[in-house]
Formats: structure tokens, C-alpha cells, sequence
């Protein structure tokens, strides 16, 4: 089983206004949606999709919290967050003619009573393998992360912010960063494939395991001790490039929660995300059919 943490989930809001966003004026939305949100949560979601057991936990309160474990019920996501004090965060969306405008609060602050909780979950638990996953509300430090990883025999992923990927302590089964987390994290360039392949290296030699690359357009790249992986991104239309990473996660965590080797864990992972965006809407779409044998391998030089 996986078990997916998400320290600082979110109900995500979208709003739609079909005029630009004027500044001290009152705006009125023309539509709006509601979504649960967090890394860890989209990657339970797509691991239930590709049918592998899971379990979502983290932090929740209020009414928002029980929006978003409402949000997981009704999609047969099973979870088993920690309750707080604190509201879960709200992330604001809006889309108007004249561009995207974001809002995210930095979420509620925890006590160490909390942390304990949830290290008790997880041990309650006992998963083969632990995600800790998305940003790290006030409170829940990389001390905590470490604490995590280090509470008992599972294999522990991390897909976080670079800045925090350099500061970790404890030794890593796999990291997922994106192209600006591995240069925040290496202070290496990351301009092209092959200079992420190198950076990517180098923080393997930090305490990783394996480090699974998403590089957008460019598609991902796999380090690990076999040797050093890429896969360029499938040629589909692309509708909203939304949840690509965490598709990607899921369908390497999936591979290998299944015993599958590095090439085809990456192989599954791309397949995943292409299938992802070029999906509309922001529901998990199938993945019984996932073009995994159309995405080409090959090995990558990791040598500055």
C-alpha cells in the first residue's frame, strides 16, 4: 500500500470571469468550482486509478477539511487525516480575459501534538511505502519530514520544494523534483536534458535513492543506482498541463509498487502524465489503455 502525506492540503476554488479583473472594482464571476487539492491527494487519486492500494492522510480542519475528506469520499479515496485546530487553507484560481491570477494562503499552523499524531497514523498504518508530498504548512519543518521517513521500515518518497530536498537528513527511496526544484536543490544549471541529468546525480549523492525528473515539453528523467534514464514527453494535444507531475509520480510509484524495472516505471510514469493532460477537467481519467510500450527509453550521460 502507498500511503500519500499532504502536510498542507487545500480546497482549491476557481473562478471564471468572462471580463478582465479590475482592481477596486467588484468583480462577479460568471461560473466556480470547488476541488480538493494537494500533491499527495492528486497522487492518491491517481494511484487509485491505476489500481493500486492506497491511503491519503495529512492534516485537516474545519469546514474546508471537511470539504475536502467529503471531496475524497464521494471519489472512493480512501483517507485517514489528522484533525486540527486550524481551517485547511482555501487556493484561489481566477481565471479572467485578461490572464490567470492565483491566491494560495499558507495554511494553518501545527503543534507538535499534530506531528505526533501523524507519525502515529502512519505507524498505525505500516505501508510499504510513504509520500510526502507539496508545500509544508508553519510547524511542520524538514525535521519533521526526516522524523517521518525514519519512523519505520517503509521505503519514503518526497515531492517537495527544492530549497527543502537540500536541507533533508535522513537517506530517500525516490525525490521528484521539477526542473527549477533540481537547480534550487543543486544550484546546478538545469538548461537542458543533459545538464538535469547531472544535477539530478548529484543529488542522488545527497541521500535519493532515485530521483525522478519532470521536465514539462522535455519529458522526465530516472537516476538511480541501475543508471540514468530519459523518456521524451508523448506527442498528444495538450488541453491543461494540471496535475502532469503528480501523474507522473503516481505512475512510477505504481510500477514499482509492482515490482517493475526503472525503464518502465519511468515508461508508465510519462504515460500517465501525457494521458493527464490531454484529459479536460481536473478528474482522474482513466488509465486501463496507457500507451506505456509508445514511450521510448534511453540511456542518459550523468558525467560533467
Amino acid at each position: 500500500m502507498i500511503l500519500t502525506i499532504t502536510p498542507n492540503p487545500a480546497v482549491d476554488q476557481t473562478l471564471s470571469l468572462d471580463e478582465p479583473l479590475s482592481a477596486g472594482g467588484v468583480n462577479r464571476a460568471t461560473d466556480r468550482r470547488f476541488d480538493a487539492g494537494g500533491k499527495g491527494v492528486n497522487v492518491s487519486g491517481y494511484l487509485r486509478e491505476l489500481g493500486v492500494e492506497t491511503v491519503a492522510t495529512g492534516f485537516v480542519g474545519g469546514f474546508l477539511g471537511d470539504y475536502l475528506v467529503d471531496e475524497l469520499d464521494a471519489a472512493n479515496v480512501p483517507s485517514e487525516f489528522v484533525r486540527i485546530d486550524g481551517i485547511t487553507r482555501l487556493n484561489t484560481t481566477v481565471l479572467a480575459e485578461d490572464g490567470e491570477y492565483k491566491v494560495n494562503q499558507r495554511g494553518p499552523p501545527l503543534g507538535e501534538a499534530a506531528v505526533e499524531d501523524l507519525v502515529a497514523t502512519v505507524r498505525d498504518r505500516d505501508p510499504e511505502t510513504v509520500l510526502v508530498a507539496g508545500s509544508l504548512p508553519p510547524g511542520f519543518d524538514a525535521d519533521a519530514v526526516d522524523r517521518l521517513a525514519t519512523a519505520g521500515d517503509w521505503a519514503t518518497a518526497i515531492d517537495a520544494g527544492g530549497e527543502l530536498l537540500g536541507t533533508l537528513e535522513a537517506n530517500y527511496d525516490l525525490c521528484k523534483p521539477n526542473r527549477e526544484e533540481l537547480a534550487a536543490a543543486t544550484g546546478l544549471p538545469t538548461g537542458t536534458v543533459e545538464a538535469c541529468a547531472v544535477a539530478a546525480a548529484e543529488l542522488r549523492e545527497r541521500g535519493f535513492e532515485r530521483v525522478v525528473a519532470s521536465l514539462g515539453a522535455d519529458g522526465a528523467i530516472l537516476v538511480s543506482g541501475e543508471g540514468a534514464y530519459y523518456a521524451p514527453a508523448l506527442q498528444v494535444e495538450a488541453t491543461d498541463t494540471v496535475g502532469a507531475g503528480d501523474s507522473l509520480l503516481a505512475g512510477v510509484l505504481a510500477a514499482f509498487d509492482a515490482g517493475e524495472s526503472e525503464r518502465r516505471a519511468l515508461a508508465r510514469g510519462v504515460a500517465a502524465a501525457a494521458r493527464v493532460v490531454s484529459t479536460e477537467g481536473t478528474e482522474p481519467p482513466p488509465f486501463a489503455d496507457l500507451h506505456v510500450d509508445g514511450v521510448e527509453i534511453s540511456r542518459i550521460s550523468t558525467e560533467k
